[in-house]
């Protein structure tokens, strides 16, 4: 897609480019192999402003409009989706809640150490027992005078054991989607213990976490948005964040794309370089194409959301398409570079790796396919 960006997106957008060349590209497979990546990384995030795209100045952020976020978080996924997914959580699922649904105090009391990486955020929404049936989670809440007691656990949790807050959804009322509210948690309250979840497939170097509550006591003014209102935080937090994934799963694509047509001009078999080979042609030609629609459907959802638009279907479209091209991606990639492919010498095992996760998290695919059908039908299959 060849829309013409504005000047203040064209520089994001190669400001994301060389940061994520110098800075995260030549670190990627060391942070892959050690399970870890440098948390230094996290204070230049913020320097540069990418904790802070979209939220106003006067809370520490960088502003800018949605389709500079896409762009860059389309480079740091190029990069390593374990750094971009730093971005889409702290950023995009925390602060902008916090922007959309916080009062004044929170807002001054997070954004600004939020948005300059002083201090990350998770969102502490999936549970042990509930991936896909979020409506159905079972961490509690009770109102105690001025204060709620938090008990319960959370699974999966992106930036878990580096959060210095927790965007955490409990039930504070009946069963259903009515009854969840959501707090602001500071990660060091007593009661909060977590463990950092080792051994992925994918997203190696990201911090995963299981968190556990414990009687854990907030003020009563800790609740984001209006008591049984947590749902709706979660999914308007979501409908974005799903547009953050699909262009983070771009960027894998994007990498795959160019890893692979350099290795294609440089690999010689029967006497030619690769690139030589019609079948070889086919397997790029079916990357680049991928590449294209999905970057496509995600700058579609970013310009409705800069139009004050409707966009939760075609975000869910845009993450079912993106997440799936992305492995498609990387399974031709890696066939293009064959057995070495298959070592870690080589970037494609690790994009294939990344890929795999993003057709789960966020809503699977078949979740997405169920919200589209909706969409389209007035019915729902849930």
């Amino acid at each position: 897609m060849n829309l013409e960006l504005s000047e203040e997106q064209a520089a994001a957008k190669a400001l994301a480019r060389d940061f994520a060349d110098r800075e995260i590209v030549p670190h990627a497979a060391a942070w892959d192999r050690a399970e870890s990546v440098d948390r230094a990384i996290v204070k230049k995030l913020g320097a540069v402003g990418f904790l802070g795209l979209t939220i106003g100045e006067e809370y520490g952020g960088s502003g800018g409009d949605h389709l500079a976020y896409c762009l860059v978080t389309e480079e740091l996924g190029r990069g390593d989706s374990s750094v971009r997914g730093i971005v889409s959580v702290s950023l995009g699922l925390v602060a902008k809640s916090i922007a959309h649904w916080g009062t004044e105090e929170h807002k001054r009391a997070w954004l600004p150490r939020l948005t300059s990486g002083e201090a990350l955020g998770c969102f502490g929404l999936t549970e042990p027992g509930t991936g896909s049936d979020a409506a159905n989670l079972t961490t509690r809440a009770r109102r105690d005078g001025d204060t709620y007691v938090i008990d319960g656990s959370k699974m999966f949790i992106t930036n878990g054991t580096w959060a210095d807050v927790v965007l955490l959804f409990a039930r504070t009322g009946g069963e259903g989607h009515q009854g969840i509210s959501a707090f602001l948690v500071p990660a060091d309250t007593p009661g909060l213990t977590r463990r950092e979840v080792h051994g992925k497939l994918g997203l190696r170097g990201q911090a995963t976490a299981e968190i556990v509550l414990d009687s854990v006591r907030v003020p009563a003014d800790a609740m984001l948005g209006p008591e049984g209102k947590g749902f709706s935080v979660a999914m308007s937090a979501l409908a974005k964040g799903r547009m953050s994934v699909a262009a983070g799963c771009v960027g894998i694509a994007q990498a795959c794309l160019e890893a692979a047509v350099a290795y294609a001009g440089e690999r010689e078999q029967f006497g030619a370089p690769i690139a030589h080979h019609q079948l070889v042609q086919e397997l790029l030609a079916d990357i680049a194409v991928d590449v294209s629609a999905a970057r496509l459907l995600t700058w579609q959802v970013a310009d409705l959301i800069d139009r004050g638009l409707p966009f939760a279907t075609e975000s869910s479209a845009a993450k079912l398409y993106a997440s799936e091209a992305a492995v498609r991606c990387a399974n031709n990639a890696l066939q293009v570079f064959g057995g070495y492919g298959y070592i870690d010498d080589y970037p494609v095992g690790k994009l294939l790796r990344d890929a795999r996760v993003m057709t789960l998290y966020e809503g699977t695919s078949q979740i997405h396919k169920l919200l589209i059908g909706r969409s389209l039908t007035g019915v729902s299959a849930f």
